[in-house]
């Protein structure tokens, strides 16, 4: 026979159940510090705007971001530990995975999948082509992606590099340098000297030449995510949420830029609003639209495409071994085929 419990009784064992499920920590959310490939500006607005909108939240990631000093910088960075994400050149990658396997993080989601990679000189400049640089003066930043890249480019152009005085600058001045006569030409990806060159009150089509590496058959691929080996092997749940969330914030500042360059103005006020915007854009354009993600949709690589990448890298730095695609790159945590853009641009 059963007796019903005593209203008051029912009270108390609610409340004591309530107490002892507040008292339970929430879930714990995994921590991943993303180190970016520069300054805070328009063409990073999907890191931002995943972590305004809760994105990575959702996919239980606690996400902090910090500004990046250079497209080779933030790899180095990743292998130390320091950071367990990254936004930077998968070049500077394949290097790392040749000399120090073992170190070296991967790539999970490809965004730069056109070569960015170029000198620069002013418009009226005797360099007309790659061989006239024997001679002559080049700088670029430390860490500049077409700089670490230059032994390979001068090997395919028939440069003899040891008669081209490289040189370094910090990055704001490699523009003023060049504009001055102090450099001959400079390293830089086109979208980031142009768009520098626009603030100095240059005028990028009238005022300078662009040597682009993808010209000469570099066509390489450039910025990747990455992710350390061992946070992958110990988290592939929380590698798989963050390339989520990236691939959900892509589409929409892809959608609506303005919306996207929103989010990198509240990181850096100074920012200028409609170059942010323009910068933006151009990025889209110029460095994320190789026609094979009609195909293979943006974040994929194209394997062939990759290893002769991986060949061109390793044969043009003398490096000590020709890692597979595989260890450079793994498409296990990308969205399905279907979730990802196949095109950059809305018209």
């Amino acid at each position: 026979m059963k007796f019903p419990l005593p209203h008051a009784l029912l009270s108390a064992c609610g409340l004591a159940l309530a107490l002892a499920l507040a008292a339970q920590p929430a879930l714990a959310q995994v921590p991943i510090k993303l180190v970016l490939n520069w300054k805070y500006e328009g063409p990073q607005a999907w890191f931002f705007l995943a972590q305004d909108k809760g994105y990575f939240k959702e996919e239980g990631l606690d996400v902090t971001i910090d500004q990046g000093e250079g497209s080779a910088a933030s790899i180095p960075k990743v292998a130390a530990g320091a950071y367990q994400a990254g936004f930077g050149d998968i070049n500077a990658l394949v290097d790392l995975a040749s000399r120090r396997p073992a170190d070296a993080p991967v790539g999970v989601y490809m965004l730069y999948n056109t070569p960015p990679f170029a000198l620069v000189v002013k418009s009226d400049s005797p360099i007309r082509t790659p061989k006239d640089l024997e001679g002559k003066t080049v700088g670029g930043p430390a860490n500049d992606g077409a700089l670490k890249l230059f032994p390979a480019f001068a090997k395919i152009a028939g440069i003899d590099a040891a008669k081209v005085n490289v040189t370094n600058m910090a990055p704001n001045l490699r523009e003023q340098m060049l504009s001055r006569g102090q450099i001959d030409a400079g390293f830089g990806y086109v979208t980031t000297v142009s768009f520098s060159a626009k603030g100095m009150g240059l005028d990028p089509a009238k005022d300078l030449r662009f040597i682009r590496y993808g010209d000469y058959g570099m066509d390489l691929y450039a910025n990747t995510v990455f992710f350390s080996k061992r946070f992958v092997k110990e988290n592939p749940k929380a590698v798989a949420g963050f390339v989520k969330a990236l691939n959900r914030a892509v589409k929409e500042v892809i959608a609506n830029p303005d919306a996207g360059v929103d989010h990198a103005i509240q990181r850096e006020p100074l920012l200028k609003r409609e170059v942010e915007k323009d910068k933006l854009l151009a990025t889209l354009k110029n460095d994320m639209s190789h026609p094979e993600i009609a195909r293979i949709g943006l974040g994929d690589v194209d394997d062939a495409r990759l290893k002769k990448d991986i060949a061109i890298v390793v044969e043009a730095n003398a490096l000590p071994r020709t890692p597979e695609p595989g260890e450079i790159f793994d498409r296990s945590f990308l969205p399905a085929r279907a979730d990802r853009p196949s095109a950059t641009t809305t018209h």
